[in-house]
């Protein structure tokens, strides 16, 4: 399959084709290691995956909370 290399702001940019991100289990805002080396670009999941907790806090709502879960008395010596 062939793309073209255009500019996009200051730097140059290229497209990859739905078909594409599909093929290699790619999905939007996934983060992704881009190495190049000798003529090639590589472009693989990142390894890491890091959460922001004001984020995850941040889209808590009375629409996605569970309610209080009990799970029993206290069977050892579990602080309370």
């Amino acid at each position: 399959m062939e793309a073209v290399i255009r500019k996009w702001g200051n730097s140059p940019a290229l497209r990859l084709p739905a078909k594409v991100i599909k093929e290699a289990a790619f999905r939007l805002e996934q983060k992704v290691n881009i190495t190049a080396t000798r003529g090639r670009i590589v472009i693989e999941p990142s390894a890491t995956v890091e959460y922001d907790l004001d984020e995850l806090v941040g889209g808590i709502t009375s629409k996605n909370q569970h309610a209080e879960v009990s799970f029993g008395a206290p069977v050892g010596k579990e602080a309370l």
